[in-house]
């Protein structure tokens, strides 16, 4: 039985898309803290789709209305679901004889959000940075196993399972639901999210440093003329004082701004789009004198945490188990000169990945509004692990997850250390995928995984 209590069903609304979809909005009522039920609450929203019944005469039996549940955990953290047509997958899961739950992730969406101005609605710094205790995910899979009980109320006890599917953030998130609520579960499928089973993120980026460093290399042996560009970007960046720039979003365009656009690398096709920045910049500078609004606009998008500051507040403590994260991805990132940004004139300019850095707290606009928060979260070593080694040993859930040797974001080698601490774990791996697979190469990558479910392996 499970220690949650069900979610309190605020509402629910449905609606046909395109003919073929029937879509749910659903608003739940949730304990912020599940530690103190009566304190409060946090409302969760989430869209469920399953398809329209299209018979002359519909079905109306139980089976047909009580399909078996997956629940979609999206990557982050702090990003939100968009509405079921607009993924690649839903009709394929749809077809597999689901129905599927899109939930915004609390502080996500329509989830109470965490942005600037809601954020300043709770007080000060430091109560701040104590709200943000509650949106890890310890507190997300709660959401997800109390809004379980309430969708399933009235299913039969063998029908009360579902299933989960997590992407990237998705996948650690799937990690501590098997830790310390698998009672829920009847399988989980994990793409490019095998959580590091670690306490704090350094040794995650001294990993994903050198994985980094791979995809630079990559970078400029596809396009050589780039290393010569970057620089030219660079010297006009500072030529007034590095930072001087203004930016749309009113944020100012750093040198070391300009380099985070690299978080693209990781994905497929994401080495071209990084040089179309390039080469429009480069094109720019060399013919102006200046970067266009356009230009602009394009860095601006392709480096856009001021409607993220969730990810870029949390995303180091997802690491954390009793110790403070204390801005590691900096900290690490003086241990690998080759992004030291006044090179050699022969040196290429290295772009960064995924990696939040305090600077970013100056250079973003909203995340200025931010900044004496997230240094105090940097500094709080007070997280509580957020799974359990000796729970995922004795695991009796199936486990089926994508890994990705090339993958920029979750360490590979990492990730197949946790693959094996989970017991029954099997693992689809690649080298021609990326950390975007469940997007890019979708029919791909979840046959893969639907048949490590259904196949036989002697």
């Amino acid at each position: 039985m499970s220690s949650v209590a069900p979610a309190n069903i605020v509402s629910q609304r449905s609606y046909l898309v395109g003919g073929k979809l029937n879509v749910t909005e659903h608003f739940f009522d949730v304990p912020k803290d599940y530690s103190k039920p009566d304190g409060g609450t946090i409302r969760v929203f989430a869209r469920s789709v399953r398809k329209r019944d299209t018979a002359i005469v519909p079905e109306t039996s139980k089976d047909k209305e009580q399909l078996p549940w997956m629940c979609y955990l999206q990557g982050g953290p702090g990003m939100s679901c968009r509405a079921p047509q607009n993924y690649n997958f839903t009709q394929t899961i749809l077809d597999r004889g689901y129905q599927l739950l899109y939930m915004d992730q609390r502080g996500t969406g329509m989830s109470t959000p965490v942005t600037a101005s809601t954020l300043g609605m709770r007080g000060g710094n430091e109560t701040q940075a104590k709200y943000l205790k509650y949106f890890r995910a310890d507190s997300i899979v709660k959401d997800c196993e109390a809004i379980r009980q309430s969708l399933t109320a009235d299913y039969p006890d063998e029908k009360k399972k579902w299933s989960i599917v997590g992407q990237s953030y998705g996948g650690f998130c799937s990690v501590t639901y098997l830790s310390f609520h698998p009672e829920g579960l009847r399988e989980s499928f994990m793409f490019g999210g095998l959580q590091p089973l670690v306490g704090s993120p350094d040794d995650v980026y001294r990993r994903l440093y050198k994985k980094v460093i791979e995809r630079n290399e990559a970078y400029y042996a596809k396009f050589p003329e780039d290393v010569a560009r970057v620089k030219t970007i660079m010297k006009y960046l500072s030529r007034f004082g590095d930072g001087k720039i203004k930016l749309p979003s009113e944020g100012t365009l750093s040198r070391r701004r300009f380099r985070q656009i690299g978080i693209m690398l990781g994905f497929h096709g994401g080495v071209d789009t990084v040089h179309d920045i390039v080469l429009q910049a480069a094109y720019d500078v060399e013919s102006f004198g200046h970067l266009t609004r356009a230009t602009l606009s394009a860095i601006d998008q392709a480096t856009s945490f001021d409607d993220h500051i969730f990810y870029a507040i949390m995303h180091e403590p997802i690491y954390c188990n009793g110790n403070a994260p204390n801005w590691s991805a900096e900290r690490i990132m003086s241990e690998y000169p080759v992004f030291n940004l006044d090179k050699d004139d022969d040196d290429p300019i290295y772009f960064t990945g995924e990696m939040i850095y305090p600077s970013m707290f100056e250079d973003y606009s909203e995340l200025r509004k931010v900044q004496n928060t997230a240094n105090r979260v940097a500094a709080d070593s007070e997280w509580p692990a957020l799974f359990d080694e000796q729970q995922l040993a004795k695991n009796e859930v199936p486990v089926y997850a994508a890994s990705y040797m090339e993958d920029m974001y979750v360490d590979y080698d990492l990730g197949m250390e946790t693959a094996r601490k989970i017991k029954g774990c099997k693992v689809f791996s690649t080298n021609v995928m990326f950390h975007d697979a469940m997007r890019s190469r979708m029919d791909e990558v979840l046959k893969a995984l639907f048949a490590l479910r259904d196949d036989e392996i002697n």
